[in-house]
């Protein structure tokens, strides 16, 4: 059996801004490792789209990692009586940078659209 996941597997949940061909998209990192990372997000991107993903520092520096949407997903579950689902997209990581929030129009942290 091919088993893909040979890097270690952070279980955080933090927030995080994609930018993409589709605007910016607000998200929820869910599995984070050093070759990619599951992202909660309301609608999923294509498969294949190439993104930037923006993780806050502090008030003035974020880092920016390139990425590409290598799968979707989508579960539905049950807490207690009431139905659930969860759906978002699995990344592989290309190239990592740091840039100012100036450089970036703002971060868009304000503007965030679904």
């Amino acid at each position: 059996m091919d088993n893909r996941r040979y890097a270690m597997r952070f279980e955080k949940a933090f927030p995080v801004l994609i930018s993409s061909d589709f605007g910016y998209l607000s998200g929820v990192c869910r599995n984070f490792s050093t070759g990619g990372m599951a992202i909660e997000m309301i609608e999923p991107l294509p498969l294949g789209s190439s993104i930037e993903i923006h993780f806050p520092l502090d008030g003035t520096d974020q880092f920016v990692a390139k990425a590409e949407v290598k799968h979707q997903y989508f579960f539905n579950y049950q807490t207690g009586e009431l139905p659930g689902a969860c759906r978002g997209i699995g990344v592989r990581f290309r190239d990592f940078a740091t840039q100012t929030k100036s450089n970036s129009e703002s971060f868009a942290a304000e503007t965030v659209m679904h």
